[in-house]
């Protein structure tokens, strides 16, 4: 495995690197990584063969946007050969309603912005960043379609999104011809394995790439943190990362560091090899605000677990998930086909304790 063992993003012809770059931390530097920094990691995961970039209009007011096209303005001949994505739906301008979410006027706007901040015109991957209750599934759906026919656009996807939600999607744009969605961005790592249910589920039934964020949760399974090592000295992570401190944690980071050190390679390294392993995930995201990170996480590209590792790591964080999947997994296979055996899998007869 490496960053140019390409993968086609789910319903999309798009191919994409099985690593994605976060671009999130792109910043001035007053909180994330001066542009030099920024340019030197785009260098070092581009140079390794990674194409895959992802940002959002909302990250760090437009800065990360705005990185990302000084960067393209140096090197033109890179825009073309890599697969960038962005999102919508997150204001910058919080006195306007019509500013963010989902709908026809707030998408145009939004999408001219970004072009404007990328220093491009178009855009291979355009995630709603998060489900908009108030604007219908018809008006961003339809709009889209109509971006994707223009050109300003090459694929759709959602990220933070009910499955129920995607499903409707999906079926209106099939029903009527319009450019349907490639992918799910969720957060999924270790630590937070809920998606498994509704979202994978999803995924699987209509062919969608995903593409998971967070897969360091926050970074508490970077290797930075153990017994040891309790506090979060970065306030900006605090809230995120302190509470998932926790003794079953402090666990889950000793097999970590057991099977990293048998592997000669990072915690951090395991831990999104873990992630980039599941059969539904097409592209994991990392992010770095140094090349030290950065190299740590891509290390991940070339570490393939064995299945009782992975079996041995999903055991210690096995997902409480909501109804009705805990229903369907309390009951079984057998609570509908006995102790038969159906396209290949067998099953006992269930029996209420």
């Amino acid at each position: 495995m490496s960053l140019t063992a390409y993968r086609t993003l789910g319903t999309s012809g798009l191919r994409v690197s099985p690593l994605a770059l976060g671009a999130m931390t792109f910043d001035d530097g007053s909180w994330g990584s001066t542009p030099e920094a920024s340019f030197a990691i785009l260098e070092r995961y581009l140079d390794a063969g990674g194409n895959f970039i992802d940002t959002a209009n909302q990250y760090n007011g437009g800065k990360s946007e705005e990185t990302l096209g000084r960067y393209f303005g140096k090197q033109p001949s890179r825009r073309d050969r890599i697969v960038l994505a962005t999102k919508f739906g997150g204001t910058l301008h919080p006195t306007d309603p019509n500013a963010g979410g989902a709908g026809r006027k707030a998408i145009h706007a939004q999408l001219d912005e970004s072009l404007r901040r990328l220093n491009t015109d178009y855009i291979d991957l355009y995630w709603m960043h998060q489900w908009d209750r108030h604007t219908p599934i018809e008006e961003t759906m339809s709009t889209l379609d109509d971006l994707v026919r223009t050109g300003k656009i090459r694929a759709v996807g959602v990220s933070n999104t009910p499955a129920w939600w995607v499903g409707q999607a999906v079926g209106i744009a099939r029903s009527r011809g319009w450019e349907s969605l490639a992918a799910l961005q969720v957060e999924y790592s270790l630590l937070t394995r809920t998606p498994e249910g509704e979202q994978f589920g999803a995924a699987r039934a209509l062919g969608l790439g995903v593409t998971p964020w967070s897969p360091l949760a926050s970074g508490v399974l970077s290797g930075k943190y153990s017994r040891k090592v309790r506090s979060v000295e970065d306030s900006s992570r605090a809230g995120y990362a302190a509470p998932q401190l926790t003794e079953s944690t402090f666990v889950l980071l000793e097999v970590l560091a057991e099977i990293a050190a048998e592997h000669r390679t990072a915690v951090a390294a395991v831990a999104l090899a873990w992630v980039r392993q599941r059969s539904e995930v097409t592209s994991t995201l990392i992010g770095a605000r140094t090349i030290e990170q950065l190299n740590a996480n891509l290390a991940s590209a070339d570490l393939s677990l064995e299945q009782q590792e992975i079996d041995r790591l999903a055991a210690l964080t096995e997902p409480v998930l909501e109804y009705p999947m805990n229903v369907i997994r309390s009951f079984g296979l057998g609570f509908q086909q006995g102790d038969t055996t159906i396209n290949g899998v067998n099953s006992t007869a269930f029996a209420r304790a």
